[in-house]
């Protein structure tokens, strides 16, 4: 039974599996080398093995995580940190002036966000219960899978079950929009300045959006980046990163091509922002 950090959940067993997808064993291609690849964030190709194992078809919700939330009164460490890391983007245009982060000014650090709160106070997921849930941090995630009776995927479970059978860039194909379709959750226009919303949405999108993958998985790639129990490398020394995967709604061509399962990024088990969710397996 998975075991979360300063304390156990008694397993819930409300968390119904029996529609989850059972995958492997298998073996797959792991990785990408071609143009849309970055070999600096250790995209390496590789030959990669999976055990059995079933996989939810979708992310966990906020209707998911507020069951888990009230059942044992857990708070995030967003909630507990008192913020957490938004898009600057989807604030009200006369939100007062609050830090950033260097590297990427886009983010702004909103007082009060939180899974509850995704843009900060002023918000609420009352009309969004089938979005993602975020603003959870790996460690977070540890607790909801240890109350759930279930666990994050290994980075390779993650990668084979969101490729749905595919060798190609994406779950459908190489092309980016075939046919001018969106096919996924992620940033059109100039960015961070203007998101047209061209696939319909400027934030997240609802977990079953958009057709399923070949095994039947929404959303494996945009709308949230998900959390994975594998640690990330390459990293620097002292670093205690975990692999993330999928890209997210702040996806574009121009800065960030990791809209894809081969892509990867790493963070610290503690962090959190709007755009980090997670799915579970078994």
């Amino acid at each position: 039974m998975p075991t979360a950090p300063g304390g156990t959940h008694t397993p819930s067993g409300t968390v119904d599996t029996s529609r989850w997808i059972a995958l492997g064993p298998d073996e797959f291609t792991m990785g990408e080398d071609g143009p849309w690849a970055y070999p600096d964030d250790g995209e390496t190709v590789r030959r990669a093995a999976v055990a059995p194992f079933t996989v939810a078809p979708m992310a966990v919700s906020n209707a998911d995580f507020a069951r888990f939330a009230a059942a044992t009164g857990y708070r995030t460490e967003a909630e507990q940190f008192g913020w957490s890391f938004v898009f600057g983007g989807l604030l009200p245009d006369d939100f007062p002036d609050t830090r950033g982060v260097a590297a990427a000014p886009w983010w702004r650090q909103v007082e009060g966000s939180s899974w509850r709160h995704p843009e900060g106070p002023h918000s609420n997921v009352s009309t969004r219960p089938d979005h993602p849930v975020v603003h959870v941090s790996w460690h977070d995630t540890q607790h909801y899978c240890a109350w759930a009776g279930v666990r994050l995927a290994t980075e390779a479970e993650w990668e084979y079950a969101a490729r749905g059978g595919a060798t190609t860039t994406f779950p459908w194909g190489d092309e980016l929009e075939p046919q001018g379709e969106h096919r996924m959750n992620v940033f059109q226009g100039t960015f961070p300045s203007a998101n047209t919303g061209a696939d319909g949405f400027l934030g997240t999108c609802p977990v079953d959006a958009f057709a399923p993958n070949g095994f039947g998985l929404y959303n494996t790639v945009g709308n949230v980046w998900e959390w994975t129990a594998s640690q990330f490398a390459p990293s620097r020394p002292g670093d205690a990163l975990y692999a993330l995967k999928g890209g997210s709604y702040l996806c574009h061509a121009s800065y960030c091509r990791r809209y894809r399962p081969a892509a990867r990024m790493g963070s610290t088990p503690d962090s959190s922002a709007g755009n980090i969710g997670f799915r579970c397996v078994a």
